[in-house]
């Protein structure tokens, strides 16, 4: 393993279109049911639900937490809703649960989702068994990455050291609060929807396309 990382003890991982690729268009699924949650729920077209979709997802750091915050919407009804998706688009990906089972130390999933759903994900990717937890947006009560409260509330409800910790994700502004807290950040750039104002890349550590090419990498590199 890289010198630089015989550090980290727990790994972080961000679920949606980081432990699959972007590609697989899963997301897309979600974020068009997001579109006519929003847009039956104020009763417009779905070009100006699409558009208040993406102000709160960009202003509030989700969809769901703008819908709270806005509309008093139940967390519950619209998660729901939203992840009433099939996943055909994914397939079990051996190499990376190969990867992930080979790493020292402790592995969760940090998400802006929720656990069922990201159950479903892991299990479509051959993940079941290779996270001892998953945190999610309720255990966050609602106050989604990138608020730095979700990174504390992780590190406070597993008993995480932020500086023995690695926290890979592809949404680069929701890196920034892990490296203020002394994670070491991987952005997966593979291509998922990044806020157009965010453009700084400093608090990023290291950057792949592929984290299971990337895992693999460290894992047999010499010291």
């Amino acid at each position: 393993m890289l010198a630089e990382l015989r550090h980290v003890r727990n790994w972080v991982f961000d679920l949606d279109n980081t432990l699959y690729p972007a590609s697989a268009n899963l997301f897309a699924h979600v974020d068009r049911r997001m579109r006519d949650y929003v847009a039956r729920l104020i009763g417009c077209g779905p070009e100006e639900a699409h558009r208040i979709q993406k102000h709160y997802f960009f202003a509030h750091g989700t969809t769901l937490s703008g819908l709270m915050a806005e509309h008093g919407v139940d967390p519950h009804d619209f998660l729901d809703y939203v992840h009433d998706i099939e996943m055909e688009a994914l397939e079990r990906n051996e190499p990376l649960a190969a990867a992930i089972a080979r790493l020292p130390g402790r592995k969760l999933v940090f998400t802006n989702g929720d656990a069922p759903y990201a159950a479903r994900v892991l299990e479509r990717l051959g993940l079941s068994e290779s996270f001892e937890a998953v945190h999610d947006i309720h255990a966050t009560a609602y106050r989604p990455k990138p608020d730095p409260t979700a990174y504390r509330g992780l590190c406070d409800a597993y008993d995480l050291a932020p500086e023995a910790s690695l926290f890979v994700e592809d949404m680069a502004r929701n890196l920034k609060p892990a490296k203020a807290i002394g994670m070491t950040t991987v952005w997966v750039n593979n291509g998922s929807e990044q806020p157009p104002d965010c453009t700084d890349r400093t608090f990023i550590d290291y950057t792949t396309n592929d984290i299971a090419q990337w895992l693999h990498d460290i894992l047999e590199t010499d010291i």
